[in-house]
């Protein structure tokens, strides 16, 4: 990644995260930093935006762009769409959105047994994955992104999120 400049915005759109996780915007930006330094990027500059948000923002994007009435703990919408579409000339890389529903976030938290923090850092990592082209749709996609994850959030000192969990695939 050398060459690269991450510009992440932050929105924090519903207070509780602030008073939860005080650091949660620059916690942000280290976690970019981190889940992008695992993937090849073009040199200049790499924008992305994380959405702090509530359940009922989330349940919304989640019915209008996925077709599903309930909220969830992380979205992602990714600007790439075709990754060999040329760049004009000095143009930043616009990665997409990440948006993180609190409610559910920090419900899924306490009910695995998880530091906020550490579940938080897991959900962000794993949204910008997503903007960079990974997924989890079948098995084998899913091995290889969820060992990625595992692998930034030790880096982080942070334990595998999936070893307590069920391996159930797409969910």
């Amino acid at each position: 990644m050398t060459g690269t400049t991450i510009d992440v915005s932050v929105a924090i759109d519903c207070p509780a995260w602030t008073l939860a996780l005080p650091d949660s915007e620059a916690r942000c930006g280290r976690l970019a930093a981190t889940a992008l330094e695992a993937v090849e990027l073009p040199g200049g500059v790499v924008e992305l935006s994380i959405v702090l948000a509530d359940d009922a923002t989330v349940r919304g994007l989640n019915r209008d762009w996925r077709g599903k009435d309930a909220p969830t703990n992380v979205l992602s919408f990714a600007s790439l769409d075709d990754e060999d579409a040329p760049l004009a000339e000095g143009a930043p890389l616009l990665l997409g959105d990440v948006v993180l529903a609190w409610e559910t976030v920090s419900r899924e938290a306490a009910e695995q047994g998880r530091p906020l923090a550490d579940h938080f850092s897991h959900l962000v990592i794993h949204g910008i994955l997503h903007l960079v082209g990974f997924d989890h749709q079948d098995d084998r996609d899913a091995d290889e992104m969820e060992a990625l994850e595992t692998t930034l959030l030790a880096s982080l000192g942070i334990p595998d999120p999936y070893d307590d969990q069920s391996k159930e695939k797409g969910s």
